[in-house]
């Protein structure tokens, strides 16, 4: 049933409202619409696709990025969201507004992709589950950059798959905004966010509460997939002629049911996890240009199987700490540009079941349990690149040493080289080979209770992969076709063998090896630019697919929960329509067809029936009036109606969790320039 909780949002627009209409302004005309993802400006950006900044225009490797307005344009209310709008991105849900995500490219799991934000890596090392569990909100970011295929160079281990970027606005000028809205199953959203720059010193920050009651009931009729969430981010600058200093700060606290997340012989379980964030960082001009930073992630995690009755299967606690050291520098001489640096990365847990054995167990607070296990681990890498450009050809090769105290193995070596080349003033020409590795996370290798059975001797995994493409890019087109081959090895999995009998655990192994052949096109065009005309009604139109197929095969009575339920293919349509003044429509449809199958559960028992996935199409729409008031203070707000799932479509990303049917919300926000 369709229900819609309007309480809050009603009266956070009566206090938001009146603002909006101090100026008494007529809509905002076409013209003063809000900035496109144009393909001049995108190739304009700074990507972090090497060790040296480098446009995107400039760059030897392919890199997808999503600028503020293509983001803000999406129905969505979560990074999540957003990515599932890249058909190179597997964005598999276990419940509505990015609740649990994992988030996967060319066809690996959440755990083999490295999340950055501004550069700074927070990758999870207890579970890829809660990688994206971010402390910014979606108003805060610039853009989102994609790096897909091994990145080691680059971004270090951990970006076994590739690597995403999130990239936060700095202050121009002083700039209040402030939203809110609400919908279906009891959503409420609202958010507010400040930001001033007085002379050399940018200083912003947001705040943002996300709730609902969720799509699903439990057998006893209790919520199980509610979900609450709380998010506040920090960020600085400060500019003097010889050095940029950045710092941030930001805390995420999620409360939510997990439904059958984990288990489906459970349909009450409940997670609670709380995510801080510090980083320090710093920029030099000069002869030698330093880039070093500091940074601290924490994290609290506490998983319950049977919701609030710990007497019947204890809570696991989990703790973790992961301190980090960056120095990065580059110097330009006639031959190119040269970088090098280092990284110490410190990760550490306590838990009440990851890890070994602790000689001093410690308290967990606010429970009369302890934290009983735990593990240390360090990761010390070296890099060293070199780029070279000349004319419409680009090149860079390097090389990256590692060493993590986790496993016995001593320096390795993940070498990466890249080129692209310019032609016919509209082409491009990619071809590279590169490498990475990941270590096991920490319940990889110690998460042995509720049907699971872990390795702790499980090995690092590792990848290496060629890749070639060509992209067209002129006024209002863009166009990137990529071919890629995946050679990994040591693959890590979850399976389940029908071999050992009724009881069957669930086990982490490593597979020797599975390679992955891969194709990727995507097109977008901006008819406004390439008719020069601002009142035509279709703004944008994007098409994008990809294909992947491996050389292991499932196996009669083996079920896999990652390696082998990949995304097969995915084709996604996006359009942006532009009615009358402000009035615009953006609408996205997905198609998505995953291999792989799962056991059939009823009442929480299994029905004994092997069923495959099945193909799936999703539509999401949103219909939006942007005005403006004040123009001249860049004073603007945004009226909006979106729907998620519009045909009520019934699908599956994991076996016996269907997705919520249709999803209605509506809102406002308020953009106030002073």
């Amino acid at each position: 049933m369709l229900k819609f909780r309007g309480g809050a949002f009603l009266a956070a627009i009566a206090v938001i409202a009146p603002a909006a209409f101090l100026c008494g302004e007529q809509a905002l005309h076409s013209e003063n619409l809000p900035k496109d993802n144009s393909v001049n400006y995108i190739d304009s950006v700074s990507v972090t696709s090497s060790r040296v900044p480098v446009t995107l225009s400039r760059s030897a490797r392919i890199v997808s990025v999503l600028d503020s307005a293509a983001i803000a344009s999406l129905p969505a209310v979560s990074v999540n969201d957003i990515l599932k709008t890249m058909a190179g991105v597997d964005v598999r849900q276990r419940g509505d507004m990015g609740a649990q995500t994992d988030i996967s490219v060319r066809g690996g799991s959440s755990d083999q992709v490295a999340i950055f934000l501004n550069g700074i890596n927070i990758s999870d090392p207890q579970t890829g589950h809660n990688a994206v569990d971010l402390p910014v909100d979606l108003k805060d970011i610039d853009r989102i950059e994609i790096l897909s295929g091994p990145a080691g160079v680059s971004y270090g281990s951990s970006s076994l798959l590739g690597a995403l970027n999130i990239v936060t606005k700095k202050p121009e000028g002083t700039k209040l905004s402030a939203r809110a809205a609400g919908g279906s199953f009891g959503f409420a959203d609202a958010g507010v966010s400040f930001g001033a720059a007085t002379g050399n010193v940018t200083s912003s920050v947001s705040a943002s509460y996300l709730r609902s009651d969720g799509f699903s009931r439990n057998q006893a009729g209790g919520l199980n997939a509610d979900y609450n969430a709380v998010k506040a981010f920090y960020q600085g600058s400060w500019t003097h002629p010889e050095i940029v200093l950045d710092w941030s700060a930001g805390i995420s606290s999620r409360d939510f049911g997990s439904n059958t997340f984990y288990s489906p012989k459970f349909d009450d379980q409940f997670e609670h996890t709380l995510k801080t964030f510090v980083s320090v960082s710093a920029r030099t001009d000069g002869v030698v240009k330093f880039r070093p930073s500091v940074y601290w992630n924490h994290s609290r995690d506490r998983f319950e199987l049977v919701r609030g009755n710990p007497e019947a299967v204890p809570y696991n606690h989990h703790r973790t700490n992961v301190f980090g050291v960056n120095l990065n520098a580059w110097v330009e001489t006639v031959i190119g540009k040269t970088a090098f640096g280092a990284e110490v990365r410190n990760e550490d847990i306590i838990s009440t079941n990851l890890g070994e054995t602790l000689k001093n167990p410690k308290p967990v607070p606010g429970y009369d349990v302890t934290y009983a296990k735990g593990l240390n681990r360090t990761n010390i890498s070296f890099f060293l690149e070199h780029t070279y450009e000349i004319g419409g050809f680009s090149a860079n090769a390097g090389v990256a040493a590692v060493k993590n105290t986790g496993n016995e193995d001593g320096f390795r070596f993940y070498p990466g080289v890249n080129a692209s080349m310019r032609f016919a003033s509209d082409w491009k020409a990619y071809l590279s080979y590169n490498s990475s590795l990941r270590m096991p996370t920490f319940t990889d290798l110690y998460y042995s209770v509720g049907g699971h059975l872990a390795d702790k001797n499980l090995k690092a995994e590792k990848m290496q992969a060629i890749e070639g493409g060509l992209r067209y890019s002129r006024r209002g087109v863009n166009a990137v076709l990529s071919v890629y081959y995946n050679m990994g090895s040591d693959m890590i999995d979850w399976i389940k063998d029908e071999a050992d009998g009724p009881d069957a655990v669930w086990k982490s192994v490593n597979y020797t090896k599975v390679n992955t052949f891969g194709q990727e096109i995507d097109v977008r065009l901006d008819f406004r630019n390439i008719l020069l005309r601002e009142e035509f009604f279709l703004r944008t139109l994007d098409l994008s697919y990809s294909h992947i197929s491996q050389d292991k095969k499932e196996t009669p009575g083996i079920y896999s929960r990652y390696s082998l339920e990949y995304v097969r293919h995915k084709f996604v349509a996006k359009a942006g329509i532009h009615f009358w003044k402000g009035l615009c429509l953006d609408a996205s449809w997905r198609w998505v067809d995953r291999n792989g199958s799962y056991e059939v559960y009823e009442n929480l028992a299994s029905t004994g029936e092997i069923v495959k996935l099945k193909p799936y199409s999703v539509l999401d729409a949103r219909l939006y009036w942007t005005g403006s008031f004040c123009r001249e203070k860049d004073r603007h707000y945004t009226v909006y109606v979106e729907a998620n799932n519009l045909t009520g479509k019934e699908y599956f990303d994991h076996g016996n969790i269907p997705q919520p049917g249709i999803v209605v919300k509506a809102g406002m926000s308020v953009d106030l320039g002073f």
